[in-house]
């Protein structure tokens, strides 16, 4: 017996019919889903579902439209265009919900606690420093100046300015070094 045949004999709950109908069109269905999904696991269950539809469906059968065969691929096609869908949604919902319960970078206020330690070390450290030395540094690293304005500001040769720079970097490595 053919497909279409066989069809309007399921449409009738003949179970028979069914059963041939399903060897006919059983591997078929399988073999487009299979195309579409690449996943045999999920194209075994979704043949399923279009086979399980089929026999609920086989009524909507209208043979002056296609074959039976035509009908049954355009169903399975459909189903496992539904599945694809699906499944490309559910992971772009679990991607928005990963995005907006993922913690932020970083602790805001622990960074901000450990600012303020690294402030306060050096602080102390700069404490250590010659009053020149302090000056110095405070007005090239802090303030922005060059060690000619530097030297200027403070009314000292700029040798002396680059000589107390450098000793003050070394001072302060060494404290900084020393306190980590």
């Amino acid at each position: 017996m053919e497909a279409d045949e066989l069809l309007t004999l399921v449409a009738d709950g003949d179970q028979k019919a069914f059963e041939e109908l399903y060897a006919v069109v059983s591997g078929p269905v399988y073999g487009l889903v299979r195309r579409v999904l690449r996943d045999p696991a999920q194209s075994e269950e979704v043949a399923q579902e279009v086979l399980l539809e089929l026999w609920r469906s086989a009524a909507r059968f209208d043979p002056r439209r296609g074959s039976a065969l035509s009908w049954v691929l355009t169903l399975a096609h459909r189903r496992a265009v539904d599945r694809v869908r699906s499944a490309r949604a559910a992971g772009e919902r679990e991607r928005r919900e990963a995005r907006r319960a993922r913690p932020p970078a970083f602790d805001q206020v622990l960074e901000e606690v450990e600012a303020g330690l690294e402030r306060e070390r050096v602080r102390r450290c700069l404490d250590r420093l010659t009053a020149l030395q302090r000056q110095s540094l405070t007005l090239a690293y802090y303030d922005g100046y060059t060690y000619r304005e530097v030297a200027e500001r403070l009314s000292v040769p700029l040798g002396t300015v680059k000589t107390r720079m450098r000793d003050g970097l070394n001072r302060l490595r060494d404290c900084l070094g020393g306190e980590a």
